[in-house]
């Protein structure tokens, strides 16, 4: 997917508000990667808001993945994120048809989940060859990470990851036109934490001029209270002994802080449900409610109507973290499932009516029905409050799930359905997490969703609403019927 033709002196080369960038000419498109958005946030810049690039002279090369934000070999994680070492952390990767400023292309722009302290926008999985062979721009963004991106820090502005997605997205606004684009006809969408990015957006009236509508794949939201933010800033500075100031702060190595974050970010626990009890904690390092850019949570700003105008696709898949208390099945396989929730602090009237609503997953044991119960926390139920947030909106919101099972992990696990949104079935990585034959009727049906959402500000099934509830089922063999009346009414407990 990935391949290009083509040599140097016929490289595209386009000229951006900074200066010329050289792209790489592929069959059929074109891309042009690590294009820096904003200055390097080293030296100076740490801790800082993004600032505006510099223009420099002559032609960028713009053929190579630009540095990320993340560090290292994090390991085998379900979405293939490669590290690039650099200090030039704040960058886009382009894919377009053709770099034709007459074109007023569609343009899709991606941000990257990892939970707001890893990913990359350097995947193969975010390659945009398929969205540029169907007349679509996407833009693959980066942003700052954990402490860096989200830290409350005294005497730094906050919420630095979500100005880093703004900054971004003002780049595009000034920019894509020269890459084929048309800045008033951007839609934003994200995986995981980039699904919650793209809610977080949605709900702030800062950013409402910068898109013309949304899509959240698995969205988990951030939304930390300031206090618990500054909280865990204090504690990373005591560990690393310095004060909770920018100065103080500033004064550690970047990779110290990293190694310290995990542990300032949860009160330690021993026992065996401590993953699962952090998971229904709450993401530590993400968006906070800083009442400057985050002026209030985001439900309650959709319920309030910002973003009302923009037409929104929302959904998850059916087990994203079951796999997780499956982990532990040994440990679960004697106990009551109304006994493990009672573990990880459910109320006793919530346990009832949630055991009573998940029978299937209560007929597959326990670690199932407890890793369904963190998916529905975590994601299923956001869906369905955010849907209901929105139902009295002039613009629409579709709801999907989901349900095709991996015959490698056993789920329809979190990640497990990017490749088939990008139709990129032939990425590396993916027979890793879905087998060596995973349905391409299926990639092509959500595909085809996806596509039309950017490129028309439409789908083809009917819209969430204060009395119904469609749901689109993405499943292989295709479900009958395909739509079903509330495919989340098994989470009613828990909105």
């Amino acid at each position: 997917m990935t391949d290009h033709t083509g040599s140097a002196s016929d490289a595209p080369v386009v000229r951006t508000t900074a200066g010329l960038v050289r792209g790489i000419r592929r069959a059929g498109s074109a891309a042009f990667l690590g294009i820096p958005f904003a200055q390097p946030p080293v030296g100076d810049l740490r801790f800082a808001g993004p600032a505006p690039m510099e223009p420099w002279e002559g032609v960028r090369d713009a053929t190579a993945y630009g540095a990320t934000a993340q560090r290292g070999d994090t390991g085998f994680t379900l979405i293939p994120e490669p590290s690039v070492p650099g200090d030039s952390t704040l960058n886009v990767n382009v894919f377009t048809p053709e770099a034709d400023p007459s074109a007023r292309r569609p343009v899709l722009v991606w941000i990257h989940g990892g939970g707001f302290v890893s990913g990359t926008p350097s995947s193969p999985w975010y390659d945009g060859s398929t969205f540029a062979r169907d007349g679509i721009v996407l833009v693959a963004l980066s942003y700052r990470l954990g402490f860096d991106g989200f830290g409350d820090i005294e005497g730094a502005p906050s919420n630095r990851g979500v100005r880093d997605w703004i900054a971004g997205l003002e780049w595009v606004r000034e920019n894509i036109a020269a890459f084929g684009g048309d800045p008033d006809r951007v839609t934003i969408g994200g995986q995981s934490a980039g699904g919650g990015a793209v809610l977080t957006l949605l709900g702030m009236p800062a950013a409402q001029h910068l898109f013309r509508a949304a899509w959240s794949v698995s969205g988990a939201l951030g939304d930390v209270p300031r206090a618990d933010a500054r909280a865990r800033s204090e504690r990373l500075a005591a560990l690393a002994g310095v004060r909770a100031d920018r100065p103080g702060l500033a004064s550690v190595a970047e990779q110290t802080l990293h190694d310290l974050q995990e542990r300032a970010a949860y009160a330690p626990a021993r026992d065996r449900l401590v993953t699962v009890r952090e998971m229904l904690a709450g993401i530590a390092w993400a968006p906070m409610i800083d009442r400057e850019l985050l002026t209030r949570p985001t439900v309650e700003a959709l319920g309030a109507g910002v973003g009302a105008d923009k037409p929104l696709l929302i959904g998850a898949a059916d087990d994203e973290f079951t796999m997780v208390a499956a982990r532990i099945r040994r440990t679960l396989r004697f106990v009551p499932a109304g006994l493990a929730l009672r573990a990880v602090g459910v109320a006793a009237s919530v346990r009832r009516d949630y055991l009573r609503t998940n029978t299937g997953p209560r007929r597959a044991g326990t670690p199932a029905l407890l890793g369904r119960y963190v998916t529905d926390r975590v994601f299923r139920a956001l869906v369905a409050r955010v849907a209901t947030a929105r139902a009295g909106a002039p613009a629409p919101t579709w709801v999907y799930r989901f349900g095709w099972r991996s015959p490698v992990i056993g789920w329809a696990c979190h990640c497990l359905d990017v490749p088939f949104w990008f139709d990129g079935l032939d990425a590396a990585g993916v027979p890793e997490i879905a087998g060596d034959s995973p349905p391409r009727d299926l990639a092509v049906a959500m595909h085809r969703t996806a596509v039309g959402l950017v490129r028309d500000g439409v789908v083809s099934w009917e819209r969430w609403s204060e009395h119904e509830r469609p749901t689109r089922v993405f499943d292989s063999p295709a479900p009958d019927p395909a739509v079903v009346p509330d495919g989340y009414a098994s989470v009613a407990a828990l909105v």
